[in-house]
């Protein structure tokens, strides 16, 4: 069910009664966690009944090994956690990435390598599978560290209530933010109506709803023409034009999910981990990485990049993990080599960086000359890589690059490129804003509510033909 449907406004206006009345009126306060669950049962089966089978399942495993590597013997717990992750990627692998091991190892045509092929990709499951991983180990580390006790109670019956809600509640069930349960589970508690942060709630939401419907969903019929083999016909400067369109096409989309997704958890009480902080004013890839898709790269930090090593041992074994982490990380978004491509080019970036850093030390004055050319590098650095998920096909991206260089001499469409321009410039003003408003703030607080109201009246009157969020797809 998408954010943007009619159907979802009933379920949520639907959920939102029904959740607080019960609670308030009849002091009923389980009914809530059920209510909620219920709900994003609805929202995620509500295409696909069938997929509900692997929720339940993915849940069920997490749920049971969680369990009892708080209550079991001591002796089995590294087994029960290790067999636990275990179960998540195998799941994950299956359905994921058999396209992927079908084209790399079998003949597709017949045989195992077409029974590969057409296993579908059920919706999130990389963002349900992590969560699950997430509770193991948090799990685990309960025994050793404070910050992780207290995630599972003793009662059977309340921690699958609980690990339940947390799994699949509906706002970043599908496309994330990716949740940890040492962030999440301590939330869980009574909710009230007079507690909800209005403000908070209509802030998050109406950016949401303005990156998706107003920016994303007008630039991707405009970038639309960035396939093979019709990019080949097009000129230099609408190639130049459709490749920046389609950045700020997947900030707007992917930000504008993860910012209506807290604005929705907001109204039940929950928050959220802010998922994105401005990307495209870095000036280093580290910190892109640190204000991009921020539920992933601290999940890979934590989960991945610590237990490998991290950079305590040694500045090269340092650069390999860098690497590690990003190459794995480009796998999680698709079954396809690009993205490991896309993956190594970060890593690699990254480990250069540091490299670099460790070498020289240079202190950049803000607002100086080198300040934004170190912002436009970046910038165009990270949107030449989204070809790489534009173009799964990596002998496509070439012929891209390839065509950007050479097509100098065909017909540019300069209103298809002024509409790609236009579209995009919200999100230059939304970065714009946000370095300026840290220099004059109390002058842009007086803005802030004008500029809702412009988004507000642009939603109703300028959203673009609807389409799915391009993260549903990973």
């Amino acid at each position: 069910m998408l954010f943007t449907s009619f159907a979802f406004f009933i379920l949520l206006v639907l959920t939102f009664v029904i959740y607080y009345l019960p609670f308030n009126f009849f002091k009923k306060a389980n009914t809530q966690l059920l209510v909620l669950i219920l709900s994003s049962v609805i929202f995620y089966g509500y295409y696909a009944p069938e997929l509900l089978f692997l929720l339940a399942f993915s849940g069920a495993v997490n749920v049971l090994t969680s369990y009892y590597v708080s209550f079991g013997a001591p002796k089995h717990r590294m087994l029960l956690a290790t067999a636990g992750i275990v179960i998540n990627l195998v799941v994950l692998a299956f359905f994921k990435y058999s396209p992927l091991i079908a084209g790399t190892f079998f003949n597709t045509d017949n045989g195992i390598g077409f029974f590969l092929l057409t296993i579908p990709l059920p919706i999130g499951i990389s963002f349900f599978t992590f969560e699950g991983i997430s509770l193991v180990i948090d799990t685990y580390k309960g025994h050793t560290d404070d910050k992780f006790k207290n995630l599972v109670d003793k009662s059977f019956k309340t921690h699958i209530r609980n690990s339940f809600f947390f799994i699949v509640f509906f706002p970043h069930l599908v496309s994330g933010p990716i949740l940890k349960a040492h962030d999440f589970i301590p939330q869980i508690s009574n909710k009230f109506f007079k507690d909800i942060d209005w403000e908070y709630c209509f802030k998050m939401l109406v950016v949401g709803y303005f990156l998706k419907l107003v920016v994303a969903d007008n630039l991707k019929d405009f970038t639309s023409s960035l396939v093979y083999p019709g990019f080949m016909t097009l000129s230099t400067l609408t190639l130049a034009s459709m490749l920046l369109g389609y950045s700020f096409q997947i900030f707007a989309d992917f930000a504008g999910y993860s910012l209506i997704a807290l604005g929705l958890a907001g109204l039940f009480g929950y928050r959220l981990m802010q998922n994105f902080n401005f990307p495209y004013i870095s000036t280093t890839f580290s910190e892109f990485w640190r204000r991009w898709h921020i539920s992933l790269s601290t999940f890979l930090k934590e989960y991945l990049y610590f237990p490998l090593g991290g950079n305590k041992k040694g500045k090269v074994r340092t650069y390999i993990n860098l690497t590690i982490t990003m190459v794995l990380g480009g796998l999680w978004h698709g079954a396809a080599w690009s993205y490991a491509v896309w993956g190594a080019f970060h890593g690699l970036a990254l480990a250069i960086e540091r490299l670099f850093n460790d070498k020289f030390k240079i202190a950049i004055k803000p607002n100086s000359f080198f300040y934004y050319f170190k912002i436009l590098f970046v910038f165009l650095s990270v949107s030449l890589a989204w070809l790489l998920f534009k173009l799964p096909n990596f002998d496509q991206v070439i012929m891209y690059m390839k065509a950007l260089f050479t097509n100098t001499g065909l017909v540019t469409n300069y209103i298809s490129v002024f509409l790609i321009l236009l579209y995009s410039f919200p999100v230059v003003l939304y970065h714009i804003f946000y370095l300026k408003r840290q220099a004059k703030p109390a002058f842009f607080n007086k803005l802030e509510y004008a500029v809702y109201g412009v988004m507000l009246f642009l939603i109703f009157t300028n959203s673009g033909t609807p389409g799915t969020f391009i993260y549903f797809q990973f």
